[in-house]
């Protein structure tokens, strides 16, 4: 049994770490600016009066779920990342295991309304604005964190 397991272990990805938090950034920001465009493109429906009100409720939204909810998941993550033994791990270990039902859940539920809701465009481009916009500002946690462990790496190589 162990060799077999050996032989899987040979195609695991292995990155260090500091690519997990590159990916990590990389992945929230993309998928942030995505929503966020499409938002964008649903509000161009909007009647001018109308485009203020949506788009500032989009905005608190994204504030609300970044505060509430996805700074403190990046944060975990980014000390989860942190915690691991191994200087190289797998690539997708960017996101804990048990967060890629949800990620799955996620996307599908906004493939659906985005494909079949009978909400209109402008009003969804409101939820959408909150979670593009939650995302790709803490996505911004991540790049801070490669920011300090490459200024610590100097500061380092400074004093040795």
């Amino acid at each position: 049994m162990e060799i077999q397991l050996d032989q899987f272990r040979r195609f695991k990805p292995a990155v260090h770490k500091v690519w997990l938090y590159l990916s990590a950034g990389f992945v929230w920001f993309g998928v942030g600016l995505l929503l966020i465009s499409l938002a964008a493109d649903w509000l161009k429906q909007a009647v001018f009066s109308d485009l203020t009100l949506f788009v500032s409720a989009g905005l608190a939204l994204a504030a609300c779920i970044y505060y509430f909810g996805f700074s403190k998941l990046a944060k975990k993550n980014i000390n989860r990342i942190g915690k691991l033994k191994a200087e190289k791990v797998c690539f997708f270990a960017f996101q804990g295991w048990t967060s890629y039902p949800l990620v799955l859940f996620m996307m599908t539920l906004g493939i659906y309304l985005r494909t079949y809701s009978p909400i209109p465009k402008p009003l969804l481009a409101i939820l959408y604005l909150g979670i593009g916009g939650g995302l790709l500002t803490s996505s911004l946690h991540y790049f801070a964190n490669i920011v300090r462990i490459h200024r610590k790496i100097i500061s380092e190589k400074k004093t040795s």
